[in-house]
């Protein structure tokens, strides 16, 4: 199967192709263009001929545009799942819900384009502001580029180019290059739903040609990234004086409070931290559970950990599968192999075939190990022992990043201190930090970056203010 770029409504070919392997099979399973300083041009400059075009569409009508394309991916939910589990190794079942939450973000996304307004501002209510009326509206930013992750390939595109077309803005796409399929998919049914030529621009390549070149391009106003800390930290520095919203991952911490019922939290917590392979912004990375109830929750994490089915992502049986690559199979054996090294105890996993890392839980890990400290964006979750609720509060805290959060406590005094003291953008109460619902405000703060995702709050960082004041004296 050789895809080709869309370019200003045309699918278009390249002298270079990539081929594009299965992380769980090894097969080829597609040969993807790789556009040169030449293609990825004319892709900028598609979205900037359009932009003002889309800036003057009705809101209604880009409501319509993205309605329709909800309702084209629920007629193909079946095949948007099996490309996901084909390109990503995600698992079918994981690769459906996917699919769902995308169909839903489209949603929200058309029907928040029907809701982007301003408001009145009493201008006398300062001295001088006497007979004057004042008001704001909300205009398109202009080009956006967006550059998304592999771990979520279709929702988090959409979480990108469905604000921006909300907003009646104009996008240039660089997907993964190990996801790409989705996001030609997604191009696919768009173009079906009405959407201009050039108002979606898809273009694959490296990074440092494709990606470097939209982040530099005056003609882009705006960026939206999903990715490394180190590689989100590159692009702001490059990205002068466009508007840049980040999110950059997380090492996401959870407390399990004394008196709580265990057996009720247990599958959660499990889900968290090996859903999609772990390879999840949010996912369960660190357990401190207090001393009173850590072994018992240890006993039931493993026994619930071993019962995970693992193998091929086709087969709806399957709870995890291959990690994206062989380079990530490599660095986590390395990391726990450190752990282990540094005397924590490996409880169950660490085994590898192929691509695939078993489920892994590491106790008594150290801070300083990489599988606490760092993002490890695989199936390996530490349980570490903690005093106190206040001792907990601290080690969540101790972290470069601060993405979401979670504390199951049947104390509400407790469960207030959390909402206060854990330095996270976002506090789930009695809840793994891995929840996300596609419309709630999700972002994060220290090195998991700024600006926020989730359709209304999207379009705010896609829009620019303008005041309007008129004056009757």
């Amino acid at each position: 199967m050789k895809k080709s770029l869309l370019i200003n409504g045309e699918w278009i070919g390249t002298d270079q192709y990539t081929t594009l392997y299965s992380p769980f099979s090894g097969e080829a399973i597609a040969e993807i263009p790789t556009a040169t300083e030449k293609e990825t041009n004319q892709a900028i400059e598609a979205a900037y001929q359009t932009r003002n075009q889309m800036a003057k569409m009705p809101a209604h009508q880009r409501a319509k545009i993205l309605e329709s394309l909800s309702q084209l991916l629920e007629q193909k939910a079946e095949e948007a799942a099996q490309i996901l589990a084909l390109e990503a190794a995600k698992p079918i079942t994981t690769a459906k819900s996917e699919v769902f939450r995308t169909i839903e973000t489209y949603k929200f996304a058309a029907e928040e384009a029907k809701r982007i307004h301003g408001e009145t501002l009493p201008l006398d209510a300062a001295q001088g502001g006497e007979g004057r009326i004042a008001y704001t509206t909300r205009e398109p930013i202009g080009v956006i580029g967006a550059i998304t992750p592999f771990n979520f390939p279709m929702n988090l595109v959409a979480h990108k180019i469905g604000p921006a077309i909300a907003a009646g803005n104009t996008i240039v796409l660089k997907p993964a290059s190990q996801t790409p399929l989705s996001a030609f998919f997604i191009a696919e049914l768009l173009q079906e739903a009405g959407l201009p030529n050039g108002a979606l621009n898809v273009v694959t390549g490296s990074g440092r040609v494709v990606g470097d070149q939209i982040v530099s391009d005056e003609r882009v106003n705006m960026i939206t990234f999903t990715g490394s800390p180190n590689v989100g930290i590159g692009i702001r520095n490059k990205a002068g004086l466009k508007r840049v919203t980040l999110e950059l991952g997380s090492n996401a911490g959870v407390i399990i409070d004394k008196g709580v019922d265990i057996d009720k939290i247990i599958s959660r917590c499990v889900t968290g931290a090996f859903s999609n392979q772990g390879q999840v912004c949010i996912s369960l990375q660190r357990v401190y559970a207090h001393e009173e109830i850590y072994n018992e929750f240890v006993e039931k994490f493993i026994e619930a950990t071993n019962k995970l089915t693992v193998g091929n992502p086709l087969d709806p049986e399957t709870d995890l599968s291959a990690l994206i690559s062989s380079n990530d199979r490599h660095r986590t054996v390395e990391w726990i192999r450190e752990a282990r090294e540094g005397g924590a105890d490996i409880a169950t996993g660490g085994e590898v075939t192929g691509n695939i890392l078993y489920p892994t839980v590491i106790l008594n890990a150290e801070p300083s190990l990489k599988v606490s400290c760092q993002e490890v964006f695989a199936p390996i979750v530490l349980i570490n022992k903690v005093r106190s609720i206040e001792e907990a509060f601290e080690l969540v805290n101790d972290s470069r990043y601060g993405l979401q959060a979670g504390i199951y406590t049947e104390n509400v005094h407790t469960a207030l201190d959390a909402a206060e003291k854990l330095h996270v953008g976002g506090v789930m109460i009695n809840d793994i930090p891995t929840f996300r619902v596609d419309h709630m405000p999700y972002g994060g703060v220290k090195e998991s970056g700024f600006g926020r995702e989730g359709l209304k709050y999207a379009i705010e960082e896609m829009t620019e203010l303008k005041l309007v004041v008129w004056n009757r004296n």
